[in-house]
């Protein structure tokens, strides 16, 4: 499998990229990564490294995407037609790549895949899929995380579709269990919108469909696919992102207090790698752009080599179990039952 990494994207590009890719190709003799963006900076990257250069190509591209782009994500996706992750995508668009990863600015990727490799037929919208840490080591499908902040029901019902296609590659589930956000669980909770959907998931014929569900429940492994609107999913996202980050100060800053809680910390530091290993979002790299002819993985702007090398994987993986064209005949059989 042949994967296009944006190596300009992201917050330690090309550094960290070139060094995931190198992690990528060592851990999966299978994978071919393909590095995008400047010649020379790349080379020059390389040059710290022991590899198999069989399996590692450059494919030259003048521009970048900068992180903090001025102008708007399709301006910026028009302008630098040279730009790395436009470069990647346009390579997964002409089948010369299964796969982009870019670590880039998030709308302008967002932009570039749907501009390059446009909906699946029968999508209604693309989402943001994300993998959200769950108790007993385990992980959920969330879907959408930011796309589209506002919703149909019908739009929700597809949400869960899709998601259940990849919580089955992703995860390994069999029948994935799925919930349905809301302020309670009870039937007939919720606003307009989730009112709507929970009768259209009710009579999903692809989906095992357990409810609604709770943000306090999702990670108590009721369910493994938790489906909301773009707007609500980014919110949950990011709340988590900053309790974590919260959390680990405040441990931090106990730790430091006094001798005898430093003892217990050096007691307790299996529990601490324990913690720190289930939430660290590096584990699976990156959210997929859910619903495009292609697969475009958005890795979080500040990877290290290790989310970039897990992305990698998460990229061939998908490309390995033919997920787009999976996702075609469901939602193909979804249309022609609707």
């Amino acid at each position: 499998m042949r994967i296009a990494l944006d190596a300009m994207g992201g917050d330690y590009a090309p550094l960290e990229t070139v060094k995931g890719a190198i992690e990528a190709i060592g851990e999966n003799k299978n994978i071919r990564v393909i590095l995008v963006g400047k010649e020379e900076l790349i080379k020059e990257e390389l040059l710290k490294y022991s590899y198999d250069v069989d399996r590692i190509e450059i494919k030259n591209a003048t521009e970048v995407i900068e992180m903090d782009e001025k102008s708007s994500p399709t301006a910026a996706v028009r302008a630098k037609k040279d730009a790395s992750m436009n470069v990647a995508l346009e390579m997964v668009k002409n089948k010369e790549a299964t796969a982009c990863i870019s670590a880039g600015n998030t709308g302008a990727l967002m932009t570039a895949s749907q501009l390059k490799l446009k909906r699946i037929k029968g999508v209604l919208r693309p989402a943001i899929t994300t993998v959200f840490p769950a108790n007993d080591n385990k992980h959920i499908v969330l879907l959408d995380a930011g796309a589209n902040a506002d919703c149909k029901p019908e739009y929700l019902d597809q949400f869960a579709t899709m998601a259940n296609e990849y919580a089955k590659v992703l995860l390994n589930i069999e029948s994935p269990r799925v919930g349905l956000l809301n302020i309670g669980e009870e039937d007939g909770k919720g606003n307009e919108l989730t009112k709507a959907a929970f009768y259209l998931l009710k009579e999903n014929k692809y989906i095992d469909f357990r409810g609604n569900i709770e943000t306090r429940e999702m990670t108590n492994g009721s369910v493994d696919v938790v489906v909301t609107d773009g707007f609500t999913g980014n919110i949950v996202l990011k709340t988590a992102e900053g309790t974590v980050h919260f959390m680990k100060n405040i441990i931090k800053d106990g730790v430091n207090k006094s001798l005898l809680a430093k003892i217990g910390a050096l007691l307790m530091s299996s529990v601490f790698k324990e913690m720190k290993r289930q939430s660290d979002s590096s584990e699976y790299g990156g959210a997929l752009f859910m619903g495009l002819n292609g697969i475009s993985i958005k890795a979080h702007g500040n990877s290290d080599s290790k989310a970039i090398k897990n992305a990698i994987l998460v990229g061939n993986k998908f490309a390995e179990n033919n997920f787009v064209e999976s996702l075609k005949k469901v939602i193909g059989g979804e249309n022609e039952n609707s």
